[in-house]
């Protein structure tokens, strides 16, 4: 189904593609990146975020990093500091991204969809000294200082969107920030692949997200080896998620290596993914597998299609949508700590259903080891674990869950994986307490800790039940205190989930218990929760439909 031509430096054999991705000498830091590519494409667009029409040249987006990198530095950002970033699709927030890191100072990226507690711990956290916000976002961040949750939320905001929006805080406006394109920044301090570019939070079976320290190496590596590990040209490439996300960010890297356009949507859509596909000839993107789901289109198998990510689709799932997009959909692995790390390979069409999420990628090594941190044999099942450079530095100010992730270099992914004698690796099932709904990443403790809050929950447990559109919903079983009853507090229940957590993470399915299966150390036994019933919606009460099962 290859429809564009390789590389003219690239040659068509894995093992030699590895090998020349990591013989080449990485460019120097973030800023090296953007030069190399403005010089070479030049007047190309770079981006282009199609539903508003704004459009960016590889050339004008240099210039306006340059001047945005100038103001900010005015303002008192150098290098290390922590920026907190809290901006929907727009194209400010790569412009912010990628100013950020031609200074040397880290991004914090924030979910426009958080709430105080989750913006006031995430900006706590990693220390923030400034923060750059959307106008939709200001009511979160004005009642974070209202309510004293921050401590080190600035007196300092830069505004983008709205100008007339009132602020308690010492207010910049992007507008001014970005009005003076520049030819040429000077940085104040070397910037090296080991600095800091991101604090990125991820989910974690603790509770509350955990920062990953990400260098620069991390970053331009991870861009690159995206970019040529199939040693494919893609001239146009799609991003539908959230740049406060990971896979935006390093798709806009792929985009400068491959000297390609990115083409962002405001948000993901399963029912339009495929019209923006066509319409804008798309050559790679990451697909959503449940596009399975969704209504026959005389023009669905109409595509540009060189390569399309998928993760975790259902290995029965995975040829049919291959047949019935006609196009080449390829598993791969990563994480947050540690980036790409696992990849099936274009040329691999036999592997097509197999599960498999392929072989390790430039940079990366693997194992699976056993309980007691043995290696094992192919075929057996144990925990993946990976090393390389340019992963994860550590959890910020959080040096016991570092420890806790590396042993002797070697991350724990906290993933059951399988290999075979081949080396192909394949995901069995997940160590931690975590739902993955749609592009969401869930910990069940923090729901649970946030229902637990409520006066009449005695106790609560989070699993996740498979959805064909969102691969996974969030349900909660609940034991209530005393003689209280389902009907009179679920509202309740249901409020306290909808002010406390972002929208993805509320509970769409509710089911009471008068107690929980236990472990011989009494926690809540969830694997016998999930086996009671084959229907794991039946009884409990739907949020979305508004009724009882």
């Amino acid at each position: 189904m290859s429809r564009l031509p390789v590389l003219s430096e690239a040659v068509p054999d894995v093992a030699e593609r590895r090998r020349r991705i990591e013989a080449e000498p990485l460019p120097a830091n973030i800023g090296a990146l953007i030069d190399e590519a403005a010089v070479e494409a030049g007047d190309k667009v770079l981006w282009n975020f199609f539903e508003a029409g704004s459009t960016i040249t590889y050339k004008e987006m240099r210039r306006a990093v340059n001047g945005i990198a100038a103001r900010l530095t005015e303002l008192g950002v150098g290098k290390g500091t922590h920026v907190a970033v809290m901006l929907p699709n727009i194209p400010e927030f790569p412009l912010c991204w990628l100013a950020l890191g031609r200074i040397g100072a880290v991004m914090v990226p924030v979910n426009v969809s958080y709430r105080e507690r989750e913006l006031a711990h995430v900006v706590n956290d990693a220390q923030a000294t400034l923060i750059v916000a959307h106008a939709d976002c200001m009511s979160v961040v004005e009642a974070c200082l209202d309510q004293g949750l921050v401590e080190l939320l600035p007196s300092r905001v830069v505004l983008v969107g709205k100008d007339n929006v009132s602020s308690k805080s010492e207010t910049h406006m992007w507008s001014d920030i970005a009005s003076e394109p520049l030819e040429r920044f000077d940085v104040s301090e070397p910037v090296s692949h080991d600095d800091l570019l991101n604090i990125q939070y991820t989910s974690g079976t603790t509770g509350f997200p955990k920062g990953c320290m990400l260098t620069q190496r991390y970053w331009i590596s991870s861009g690159k080896v995206n970019a040529f590990r199939d040693g494919r040209r893609f001239e146009r490439i799609l991003a539908s998620t959230p740049f406060f996300y990971m896979d935006p960010q390093w798709l806009l890297l792929m985009t400068l290596y491959q000297r390609a356009t990115l083409f962002v949507a405001a948000r993901q859509s399963t029912s339009r993914f495929m019209q923006w596909v066509r319409e804008h000839r798309i050559n790679f993107c990451l697909l959503p597998w449940v596009l399975h789901s969704q209504p026959g289109h005389e023009h669905e198998n109409q595509n540009e299609i060189v390569r399309a990510n998928i993760y975790g689709a259902p290995k029965d799932i995975h040829a049919k949508l291959e047949i019935r997009y006609d196009l080449n959909a390829r598993e791969a692995f990563g994480m947050t700590e540690i980036g790409p790390t696992l990849f099936m390979p274009l040329e691999r069409e036999d592997m097509v259903g197999s599960g498999s999420c392929g072989v390790p990628c430039p940079f990366r090594e693997t194992k699976v080891v056993g309980e007691a941190g043995e290696e094992l044999p192919p075929g057996e099942v144990g925990e993946l674990l990976v090393r390389g450079p340019g992963i994860m530095k550590g959890y910020y100010r959080n040096a016991e869950a570092t420890a806790a992730a590396f042993t002797d270099g070697w991350f724990h992914t906290g993933d059951l994986f399988r290999k075979d004698a081949d080396g192909f690796h394949t995901i069995v099932g997940r160590k931690k307490d975590m739902i993955r709904r749609s592009a969401e990443n869930i910990a069940a403790r923090e729901v649970e800790s946030v229902l637990n809050a409520v006066p009449a929950v005695a106790e609560s447990a989070v699993i996740g039940v498979p959805d064909p559109l969102r691969g996974e919903e969030v349900k909660v079983y609940i034991k209530l205190v005393g003689d209280a009853v389902a009907e009179d507090v679920l509202p309740r229940i249901i409020e306290a989930a909808q002010r406390g957590l972002a929208p993805f993470k509320v509970p769409r399915f509710y089911a009471f218990r008068d107690e929980f299966p236990r472990t011989v150390s009494l926690k809540i036994a969830k694997q016998l929760l999930a086996q009671e019933t084959d229907d794991l919606r039946a009884g409990s009460f739907d949020r979305v439909e508004s009724r009882w099962l």
